[in-house]
């Protein structure tokens, strides 16, 4: 399974860049909000730091206005995927984008019928919100198995991404599920790496190492 960034900050993407293990950044109007800058500047920005998949997000709600900006963001950057929220619009919207060759994101989906009609209308990717589910007393993760079961039935291309990642055990677990991608915050990507008996093994190593050079 492949880790994007879910974030739209750059010092975040360029500490996780470093690592050599990003495989794309995913961004909503929300995140770029926060950072308070142009959506283009940040997307543009972000695909110098990262060299795969990077979703933006449309603002536009009909079918016409989607259709537009898709064609102005993918204008940007061959690896710009646009983000399209899961609605009748939206799929037509990701529908046509798929004939003309643009690489499309359905957003905000939270069934496995909605991820059905995503794959049906050629979206490349598909991104179930497994934290927002369990909030709802659902479980997020027994989505991405649903999901997986009927890509693979059918022989879908849309690739999973497991959103809505709230802790490192969801990363473990949609990884089990069958998740192609897990976009993560980066608070949970920093998580993933602590584990106590790592710290305490590392300060044994050193302390033997001081013991020794006395």
């Amino acid at each position: 399974m492949e880790i994007f960034l879910d974030t739209a900050n750059i010092e975040e993407i360029k500490k996780g860049a470093s690592l050599g293990i990003i495989s794309g950044v995913t961004t909503n109007p929300s995140l770029i909000a926060r950072e308070g800058r142009d959506l283009k500047e940040v997307v543009m920005e972000i695909v110098s730091l990262i060299d795969g998949p990077i979703s933006a997000e449309v603002i536009s709600l009909d079918y016409e206005g989607m259709v537009r900006e898709a064609e102005e963001l993918s204008k940007l950057h061959p690896n710009i995927t646009i983000k399209i929220p899961m609605t009748w619009d939206g799929i037509r919207a990701v529908k046509t984008l798929s004939s003309m060759g643009i690489k499309t994101n359905v957003t905000l989906v939270f069934s496995a019928n909605q991820a059905l009609l995503a794959a049906l209308a050629g979206a490349t990717f598909v991104s179930p919100f497994v934290g927002r589910l369990d909030d709802t007393g659902h479980d997020g993760v027994y989505l991405i198995e649903e999901i997986k079961t009927i890509y693979e039935n059918y022989n879908f291309k849309t690739k999973i991404i497991a959103a809505s990642i709230r802790h490192p055990l969801h990363v473990t677990q949609v990884a089990k599920a069958g998740a192609d991608i897990a976009t993560v915050p980066f608070k949970v990507l920093t998580q993933m790496f602590a584990h106590p008996q790592t710290k305490e093994g590392i300060e044994k190593f050193l302390a033997d190492w001081q013991a020794m050079k006395r």
